[in-house]
């Protein structure tokens, strides 16, 4: 069952027209956040004035520099970021996450971003199929396959630097 929710983020992942849209059920939480549970937009996030924190997270930010040129040397992986418009982490880390990717030139159709409820949970049971426990959690996908994951800021607290060391233990292959 797992394999076959993998094979269909995948096929989510290589349809990027399908994301430039939300796809996803909007609640309030207790505190009256905006939560945004499912397949998300960018977009939505800088343009909707719920989302204020994504300008206000960018400011100051500069993507560690070996990250960028691990992922400009692979542009044939693809993302699937997971995060809760209610998170702090997310909030915060997020922002910089799509910073790094456009510093490093990387296609958005490569990129899926979904968002979870407080519970952990997502439209298809997305989130339980990729065993995501804490937000957010940007996972690297090759061929389908995952080459490794970061939870919340990584295991040196910088979100950016784990992701390169990730990136550039996956061989480089051209975009098809």
């Amino acid at each position: 069952m797992k394999k076959i929710l993998i094979l269909i983020s995948y096929c989510f992942l290589c349809n990027g027209a399908v994301f430039a849209q939300s796809q996803a059920e909007i609640s309030r939480d207790s505190e009256g956040n905006k939560v945004l549970k499912g397949i998300i937009s960018r977009k939505e996030l800088e343009n909707d004035t719920a989302f204020s924190w994504w300008s206000e997270n960018l400011k100051g930010y500069t993507p560690q520099s070996q990250a960028v040129t691990e992922l400009t040397k692979n542009q044939s992986i693809e993302f699937i970021a997971f995060m809760g418009t209610w998170c702090s982490d997310s909030k915060f880390i997020i922002p910089k996450f799509f910073s790094f990717i456009d510093a490093a030139g990387f296609p958005a159709d490569r990129v899926t971003l979904i968002g979870v409820d407080r519970s952990k949970k997502t439209l298809s049971h997305l989130a339980e199929a990729m065993n995501i426990i804490d937000v957010p959690t940007i996972i690297v996908m090759k061929d389908g396959k995952e080459a490794g994951r970061v939870v919340e800021y990584g295991k040196y607290g910088l979100f950016d630097k784990e992701l390169g060391e990730i990136i550039a233990s996956i061989p480089a292959s051209h975009v098809q």
